[in-house]
């Protein structure tokens, strides 16, 4: 294996590690219908380096898997991050970057939360959106908005796009 695969292997190991002990050390808030997921955050990181969607989704994945809806919420909550990731990656504004994870896991989650808690559907949507919202578009946004232009910042996640991006 070459150097450059054993760091980028390396690197997405740290975020999935980072994601998952973010959603489970905060499970309070990172669980059921009502939830902000502070680990969402780190899809911004997407914005800078695509292949972060496979750490991301990774972590998202066993975070899902110690989570109350189990097996369902790893298949889809985690194909939502990762749809939500690969779209990031695509993107050049970044605050309507942070707007693709809150409206994909308002419904994917919301559906899950519908199908398998009974929980009403639109209930769902609402609150899950409001949830991603505050994590990504509001928290997520204003961490990006302080960092994001760094060189360091750029250095150390070894970023290869939208180093002079738009707010």
């Amino acid at each position: 294996m070459n150097n450059n695969v054993i760091k980028a292997i390396t690197r997405n190991g740290l975020v999935a590690a980072i994601y998952f002990l973010l959603t489970f050390l905060l499970g309070a808030i990172s669980y059921r219908d009502i939830q902000v997921r502070i680990s969402e955050v780190l899809l911004l990181l997407c914005f800078f380096r695509r292949d972060y969607v496979i750490g991301l989704s990774i972590g998202c994945f066993f975070a899902n898997m110690v989570g109350d809806m189990g097996i369902i919420d790893a298949v889809f909550g985690t194909l939502a991050t990762f749809v939500s990731g690969l779209i990031i990656s695509y993107m050049k504004n970044l605050f309507v970057a942070t707007l693709f994870p809150v409206i994909i896991n308002s419904f994917v989650v919301g559906a899950e939360l519908y199908f398998l808690l009974d929980l009403p559907f639109w209930y769902n949507v609402l609150f899950v959106g409001i949830g991603e919202f505050i994590a990504v578009s509001i928290l997520g946004y204003a961490i990006f908005m302080l960092i994001g232009k760094r060189k360091s910042f750029h250095e150390i996640i070894m970023a290869k796009q939208n180093f002079n991006f738009k707010w």
